[in-house]
């Protein structure tokens, strides 16, 4: 079963819907075990399919992609929903990932978003040309990237109570200062339930943060091999698949990875009866999915320091005037992760001849971040790791 793939963009695909809520139609059903292939579109919804770009005439580049059309509220077009068959309220749904075909183009931004975007000046992107093996871009030339493709999303519908406490609490955290994204109709598929003039336009919950059914969990483990176990919270399901990426490092620090769209082929079966995803979806797979794609690595420990009086983005919220005027805050990953990635990109500039734009393009396509340790208080630790092999030229 082909599920998405026709018109133009996703308003305009029959199978496509870039929103989530209980009550959008299933308009596919699919029984267990069948193959189904998921024709995704790339993040943005500018590059069109791959057999689009198969037919194009005319290739991609970066002054040719700044010309095209996206908006705040086409992010993260998703093939599907597809209804499983037998598949029913407190069961878990099995995704297994068979195989993913890419597009030829991809794209990463860098200064627009992203953990760091205060420390990038001005606006940055990379246009890839992707094969089978690795992509290369002329923006950020000397060095390939090995072809590490998965979907950002995988995801089921919630149901109407989950929706429910999803719209409460995340109108909360944003009524204290959060950052979070609230429903928002402009362009928002399907329309007729989530657009402007729709039955539930401003119920209808935005793709870009991961929740207990799954969605945009960007995890770059999920590649071909690799089990997920979702919720099934509606019957059916409701299986979605979506915002594939050519190549991502832990943690997608720039906001995107080699953003691209791909033919997905799963499998699916039901697991009767409640499963524990109360944390949020399971996956599983062959070991080597988690080693990171090159022979020899260079690696930037970070720890939670900072300069008195300075404050983060991600910070501002707390509103804590203390932890402000500290020079040491105790047990913060996400400082900690920050300063280990500041020196990275220091790093790459300072070895490589990048510019920080650049940098922080291939920090986010290819260095991992991962914790070293949670119980040295008051210093955690995280370290980034950047493969040396995608480097195609030497150091300066």
């Amino acid at each position: 079963m082909v599920i998405g793939g026709t018109g133009s963009d996703c308003l305009a695909d029959a199978d496509c819907i870039n929103r989530f809520h209980p009550d959008i139609p299933m308009k596919r059903i699919a029984q267990q075990g069948q193959t189904l292939i998921f024709k995704t579109r790339d993040a943005l919804d500018v590059l069109g399919t791959v057999d689009q770009q198969r037919d194009a005439e005319q290739d991609l580049d970066s002054e040719r992609f700044m010309t095209f059309r996206s908006t705040f509220g086409t992010a993260h077009p998703m093939a599907g929903p597809v209804h499983i068959a037998g598949a029913d309220i407190g069961d878990t749904l099995k995704v297994t990932i068979l195989e993913i075909d890419a597009g030829q183009y991809g794209y990463t931004f860098a200064g627009r978003s992203g953990f760091m975007s205060d420390l990038v000046e001005g606006g940055f992107v990379a246009v890839w040309k992707l094969t089978d093996r690795f992509a290369t871009s002329a923006d950020i030339p000397g060095i390939q990237i090995p072809n590490g493709s998965f979907p950002g999303i995988v995801a089921t519908l919630p149901g109407k109570s989950d929706l429910e406490a999803i719209l409460t609490r995340e109108q909360q955290l944003h009524d204290a200062g959060g950052t979070v994204f609230l429903p928002y109709p402009e362009d928002a598929s399907p329309v007729a339930l989530c657009g402007k003039d729709g039955s539930a336009a401003n119920a209808c919950l935005r793709t870009i943060p991961p929740r207990e059914q799954g969605g945009n969990m960007d995890i770059r483990h999920l590649g071909e091999g690799v089990t997920v176990y979702l919720p099934c919270q509606v019957a059916g399901c409701g299986l979605m698949i979506g915002d594939l990426h050519y190549a991502q490092g832990d943690g997608e620090v720039s906001g995107t990875a080699i953003e691209m769209s791909a033919d997905v082929t799963v499998t699916t079966e039901v697991i009767k009866g409640y499963s524990d995803l109360r944390t949020g979806p399971h996956y599983e797979g062959d070991a080597s999915v988690l080693q990171i794609p090159s022979k020899r690595f260079y690696a930037i420990t970070g720890l939670p320091l900072k300069t008195p009086g300075a404050s983060y983005p991600n910070l501002h919220y707390l509103g804590s005037d203390v932890a402000r005027d500290l020079s040491n805050l105790s047990n913060d990953i996400s400082l900690a992760a920050r300063n280990a990635l500041d020196g990275m990109i220091d790093h790459i500039v300072a070895t490589y001849g990048y510019s920080r734009n650049q940098a922080y393009v291939i920090a986010s396509v290819a260095v991992d971040l991962r914790i070293t340790q949670l119980v040295d208080a008051p210093n955690v630790g995280v370290t980034a790791i950047l493969p040396l092999d995608i480097f195609v030229q030497a150091p300066h």
